[in-house]
């Protein structure tokens, strides 16, 4: 945490970064003394909002209304992603990607593909139907150069290590989900260049004396990263704070896992067959299994900081540079020259009261805190 500085913005990047006066004839903007400049939030697992999902449609307009209904909570980069989608949702969903990256839509980064290559009695609110193993049809089409970061939740039992070191040379980032993976085949995986596991703690083996899982092998591995739901229903603090101790923020990262409800006033929506109903803060099925979160960055945040009471430091970073890296994109979720101009200004309460984004400011509180506004 740095007190005094001057972020020089140029051409949407980070041009400098000092102390003292601001560049003459350069439009300057303050911010407050109480206030806190972090870089705009990173979320690798966003499945809607808006009103809508990818699994939906898996285009162009879904992917801006996705993702203009995270940034007034200062999320700027997401992936988007797909909830064990068919093949021609992959398809599809690959492509709608490839343009809105090759045409810088705002705030789409890559495509998260959760699942369908996963353990049916862990698939928890996946459509049953669309759960397979994966095929060389699968992999040929996963492994293409798509032209963005592609990054993939499989249980590690149902797909060879021999193939994930397939996909992860094919620079995907391989995370392990949805899973009754023992330990052994999870460090089998982890060899093979798994990169971690996919919401922590949620719909995976767990870890006994004797049996550690993927929970385990993860907390174990020396480079393991994981991301984690932190909205008060899907973890508890203590197995949060356990899992902050053995990773660090430099390999915890927080995620939404966001559904359509977020800035949405609907009650409910579907998933394929399936009615999601929203009560409170607190997603679920018709049976009461948990359905994705109601949970944006800027309240993760803040649950960091007070429900693990871990350093604010630590939690923006957990939000902006740890998934970053996690997925090898290193020009964003920091302040540092050369990278994207994406920033927050967070009030003494984490509120986020202005977003710039490339550069641009994008609007201003109340509005942002609402997620009403649009760009």
């Amino acid at each position: 945490m740095l007190r005094d500085r001057v972020v020089v913005i140029e051409a949407g990047r980070i041009a400098g970064i000092g102390t003292g006066s601001t560049p003459d004839g350069m439009p300057v903007s303050t911010v407050a003394e109480t206030s806190i400049l972090a870089p705009g939030f990173v979320d690798l697992q966003v499945n809607g909002g808006g009103g809508v999902l990818l699994n939906d449609a898996q285009d162009g307009a879904t992917l801006a209304r996705v993702a203009s209904a995270h940034r007034g909570f200062g999320t700027t980069s997401l992936m988007p992603t797909l909830i064990s989608g068919r093949e021609a949702q992959i398809r599809a969903a690959l492509c709608a990607t490839r343009d809105a990256v090759a045409n810088a839509m705002p705030g789409i980064i890559g495509l998260h593909l959760e699942g369908p290559f996963l353990a049916l009695p862990r698939r928890g609110i996946h459509p049953a139907d669309s759960i397979r193993g994966i095929s060389e049809s699968d992999l040929a089409l996963l492994v293409a150069d798509h032209g963005f970061p592609l990054m993939l939740t499989l249980a590690p039992e149902y797909v060879p290590p021999s193939a994930i070191a397939r996909l992860v040379a094919a620079g995907i980032s391989v995370f392990a989900g949805h899973t009754d993976a023992t330990s052994e085949q999870a460090d089998s995986a982890l060899a093979a260049g798994l990169r971690g596991a996919t919401h922590l703690f949620n719909a995976m083996s767990h870890m006994t004396g004797r049996a550690p899982g993927l929970v385990g092998a993860v907390l174990g591995h020396a480079a393991a990263m994981a991301g984690i739901i932190l909205d008060g229903h899907h973890v508890h603090p203590a197995s949060a704070r356990a899992a902050y101790a053995a990773l660090g923020p430099t390999r915890l990262f927080l995620v939404s896992d966001a559904m359509a409800s977020i800035s949405s006033s609907k009650p409910s929506f579907m998933l394929g067959n399936t009615e999601i109903h929203r009560d409170g803060d607190r997603l679920a099925g018709p049976d009461g299994t948990l359905a994705g979160a109601h949970l944006t960055l800027d309240r993760a945040v803040r649950n960091a900081v007070q429900m693990l009471g871990i350093p604010l430091a630590d939690a923006l970073r957990m939000a902006t540079s740890t998934p970053a890296n996690a997925i090898g994109q290193h020009q964003i979720g920091r302040i540092a020259l050369g990278a994207r101009a994406d920033l927050l200004e967070l009030d003494a309460n984490l509120t986020v009261r202005r977003i710039w984004q490339g550069g641009a400011p994008w609007g201003a509180s109340p509005d942002i805190a609402s997620g009403k506004i649009s760009p």
